[in-house]
């Protein structure tokens, strides 16, 4: 896909502060620390266009990058942050969890898991939680550059297994360092985006 235009237009902690442009929306949703920030400049060829860290827990709001003017990426908070305060973990996750059930303008969810290990409990929740909501959903496994190619498949498997992904929901592989996996990832967003028109 073609990058004209892509910027960071808001951050939002409730309905009243989400945008109305009525673009289609494509919710990035992960653990901290697995890549969205960075996922997110690599879909948009962008070096900074979401701020990155190598300290998790740094996404506290839900941001929207509008991209072409006609979509939105939309990154929400890392769940898994142990280094956050209960209170802070409870916020976060009151505001994910009534964007994500107001569900009308997500055309996608984008589920990232880091290819390099099994997925853990809280995925599994958050995975299953996430199929329950009748949305279009992806699993994309980040960090696929430091995994050896021939070993990529099993990793999938894994994740695959792990998650209990039923046959139909896809699982990509990705990596924002070499940008393997981009074009595939923009041609599902596409199709999804596509066929609710």
């Amino acid at each position: 896909m073609k990058i004209i235009s892509a910027k960071c237009i808001m951050s939002a902690v409730g309905p009243k502060q989400y945008p109305d442009t009525g673009y289609p929306e494509i919710a990035m949703v992960g653990r901290s620390n697995v890549g969205k920030s960075s996922l997110i400049n690599s879909l948009c060829a962008r070096r900074a266009l979401a701020r990155t860290s190598v300290q998790p827990g740094k996404t506290q709001t839900i941001n929207y990058f509008a991209v072409n003017e006609q979509l939105y990426l939309v990154d929400l908070p890392g769940y898994g942050y142990a280094g956050a305060s209960k209170a802070k973990r409870s916020e976060w996750g009151e505001f994910i969890t009534n964007y994500l059930r107001d569900g009308d303008r997500i055309a996608l969810i984008v589920h990232l898991i880091d290819l390099r290990h099994e997925p853990m409990k809280n995925d599994r929740n958050a995975s299953e939680w996430l199929m329950g909501l009748n949305i279009p959903y992806v699993i994309v496994g980040t960090k696929a550059d430091k995994i050896s190619r021939s070993k990529r498949p099993a990793h999938i498997a894994a994740i695959r297994k792990g998650l209990m992904l039923p046959a139909h929901v896809p699982a990509l592989i990705y990596s924002s360092e070499t940008g393997e996996g981009r074009d595939e990832l923009w041609r599902y967003v596409r199709s999804v985006i596509a066929g609710q028109k």
